[in-house]
């Protein structure tokens, strides 16, 4: 199932840990309506990036499936609101967050967050997005991209 011109319900929802412990990671109909929003804002960040192919490593998270990957219990992904990805085409995730923290208010994102150097996560929110940027890495959580 298509979720926007160049994104996927399956891209969204496949996860290697759900395969191996059995985990059902379907999303409600509330929450696929959800993924849909979040594609069509990853449909936006594609542009800002060239037109170049994103990869998505996590997308939507069923309650079972934040737990066995260890995510936070507020997490975005388990309401079809965030998304982790990379996109090699355009830059690094540095690169891609540099592009992308200017435009964090027009694209309504919550959080953009640099992870550990090697994903960009971008949460929306259901209420007024706060905009913040943070950066998560081995000496803990900072504001500002870093």
């Amino acid at each position: 199932m298509m979720l926007s011109p160049h994104f996927t319900l399956e891209e969204f929802t496949i996860s290697q840990t759900a395969a191996r412990e059995g985990i059902d990671n379907s999303p409600s109909s509330e929450h696929l309506e959800n993924l849909k929003r979040m594609a069509g804002v990853m449909e936006e960040v594609r542009v800002l990036l060239g037109n170049k192919p994103i990869i998505v490593s996590s997308g939507y998270r069923s309650p079972a499936l934040n737990v066995a990957v260890g995510g936070s219990s507020v997490s975005a992904h388990c309401a079809g609101l965030a998304c982790d990805f990379t996109c090699p085409g355009f830059g690094s995730p540095y690169e891609i967050c540099r592009v992308l923290q200017p435009r964090m208010l027009e694209l309504g994102v919550d959080q953009l967050i640099y992870e550990f150097g090697a994903w960009v996560h971008l949460g929306l929110s259901e209420g007024v997005p706060r905009a913040m940027a943070l950066t998560i890495d081995n000496q803990g959580t900072r504001h500002g991209i870093a």
